[in-house]
């Protein structure tokens, strides 16, 4: 069993940066893809981006590419999200997901382990 646990949402200005951690317990975090997603109010969960459990792949989605970094660190059992230049499209309720064996890394249901979300909220 993987427990997981955002942290490091909040409300920022259009251009302003966030971090996201992602809190997991359970001894083989470190042998698990991890992904981060997200939600808007009546949108479905969209892909963000997902990291290998080595650190050494990442991939994201073509709306962050360049504005955000993922990344990790498997002694502190944490997963990271680092957003840039955010957006106001960007508000959403953003989750972090692990699974034993991720198959489609930008598919939700790829994912069995998730988080209970951090609001992040971007004004104009």
């Amino acid at each position: 069993q993987v427990q997981l646990v955002e942290s490091g949402g909040g409300l920022v200005q259009a251009g302003g940066s966030l971090r996201l951690s992602c809190a997991a317990s359970g001894r083989t975090f470190s042998s698990y893809t991890m992904g981060w997603f997200r939600q808007a109010p009546g949108k479905e969960r969209e892909f963000v981006a997902a990291i290998a459990w080595s650190g050494d792949t990442t991939s994201y989605a073509n709306s962050v590419k360049g504005r955000f970094t993922i990344s990790r660190d498997n002694a502190k059992n944490t997963v990271y999200l680092q957003m840039n230049s955010l957006k106001p499209e960007a508000t959403s309720v953003y989750y972090c997901a692990t699974a034993p064996v991720v198959r489609s890394w930008s598919v939700a249901r790829s994912y069995s382990y998730w988080g209970q979300g951090t609001q992040v909220t971007v004004s104009s």
